[in-house]
């Protein structure tokens, strides 16, 4: 059943209106290091497959090309902001952290954001580093691009809670606290046993709300989630996850953790990944995502729930950009999985071919605005679910 009885808008109104509204995508990870794909790239990567890497072992390699290639090539930096524009999308937060071995974290996100800022630096007149709110309204108004660093993972900080004065001083503004399994700050919400804040996460959370940077708890366990909104002194989100109660899943929230982020002055950013919003079938519609969007609403409010499509390319997954060859493998064999998701999780490449109808790729993000509208939301509604209520929590939390 739709939102509504019919449709609030037709369709070439809904596209005017995403191309007047603020639209924030509240968790694209690879807006900087997996959005481009140029054929210098491709056979780097044919090479490297011949040689009998893996996928995780080129898919840093080809991050640090996308810089190369955007600084050097104008057809590269054509092809980047192309792919921005048909989007439609003003902001997009790019993660710098994610699941790696602790001893790797660290380089790997001063890397992944050195990167970043000589994309934003190689292009100025079309994109910027966002720190604060009034940045966010600054790239709208402009017609700019606004990138914002954030976490999935707290892995890089070490022991040293020093270190987020450090990223903060790069530009890191929005830190998840744990990835799908367990760290020093906490547990994952794929960990086999789901506590919650440690002590030395609890004195995370406070640092982070005394350097004014946002809570994300999108991949943590519930109790995490809990136990962040009891120690932080400011509101807590989920940039990116899915309703529980519409499809079981573990990366899913469930209504009592949704309702009191709300309660918390916090957001909900639904993503269009297809394995984790229904499991009926491997051809996934937006229409799928448009009852987590729907049953948020319901339970949190109109105020409360963004869109954090967490996806850029086609497959179950996140997915970049990159087309690796088929035989090559995800990993070293015998190499541990520390993205935590198993097979259960459908995430595997053997649910390669679970699609989502409508978004093959970061440049499909109207058809999102368009399902809002088609399923009955209004204009102002619509408004405050592409971009307002982000903004608003951004402000209160960062300034």
């Amino acid at each position: 059943m739709a939102y509504r009885d019919k449709a609030s808008l037709s369709k070439d109104e809904a596209i005017k209106l995403h191309k007047e509204a603020l639209v924030i995508d509240s968790q694209q990870p690879p807006i900087t290091s997996g959005s481009l794909f140029t054929d210098n790239m491709r056979k780097a990567l044919d090479g490297w497959y011949k040689d009998g890497l893996s996928q995780a072992e080129t898919r840093g390699l080809l991050s640090n090309m996308i810089a190369d290639e955007i600084q050097n090539d104008q057809d590269a930096r054509n092809q980047y902001l192309d792919l921005w524009e048909k989007s439609g999308v003003n902001i997009a937060s790019g993660t710098y952290a994610g699941p790696a071995k602790m001893e790797d974290a660290y380089q790997i996100s001063v890397n992944g954001i050195a990167n970043a800022i000589s994309i934003i630096n190689a292009i100025p007149e079309k994109l910027m580093l966002v720190t604060t709110a009034d940045h966010i309204i600054e790239a709208h108004e402009t017609g700019k691009y606004g990138i914002i660093f954030d976490f999935q993972d707290t892995t890089p900080f070490g022991t040293d809670l020093n270190k987020v004065d450090f990223f903060y001083n790069l530009g890191l503004r929005v830190v998840q606290l744990t990835y799908n399994l367990r760290n020093l700050v906490g547990d994952g919400c794929t960990e086999i046993h789901k506590s919650g804040l440690s002590y030395f996460g609890k004195e995370l959370v406070s640092k982070l709300n005394d350097m004014k940077m946002l809570v994300d708890v999108s991949h943590c366990s519930e109790q995490v989630g809990w136990d962040s909104m009891e120690t932080s002194n400011a509101p807590v989100v989920i940039t990116h996850s899915s309703s529980a109660a519409v499809c079981k899943h573990a990366r899913g929230k469930s209504d009592k953790l949704a309702k009191a982020i709300a309660d918390n002055g916090g957001f909900f950013g639904v993503v269009i990944i297809p394995v984790f919003i229904q499991d009926e079938t491997p051809n996934a519609t937006l229409d799928h995502w448009a009852l987590h969007i729907e049953h948020l609403v319901n339970v949190m409010g109109i105020d409360h729930v963004c869109v954090g499509t967490d996806k850029m390319g086609p497959g179950p997954g996140t997915d970049s950009l990159f087309e690796y060859p088929t035989e090559m493998p995800e990993t070293k064999v015998g190499a541990f999985n520390w993205s935590g998701f198993r097979e259960e999780h459908r995430v595997s490449p053997k649910y390669a071919d679970w699609k989502i109808e409508g978004y093959n790729d970061f440049g499909d993000w109207p058809n999102l605005t368009i399902k809002l509208a088609e399923r009955g939301f209004n204009e102002e509604e619509i408004r405050k679910l592409l971009g307002l209520n982000y903004l608003r929590v951004y402000k209160d939390v960062i300034g």
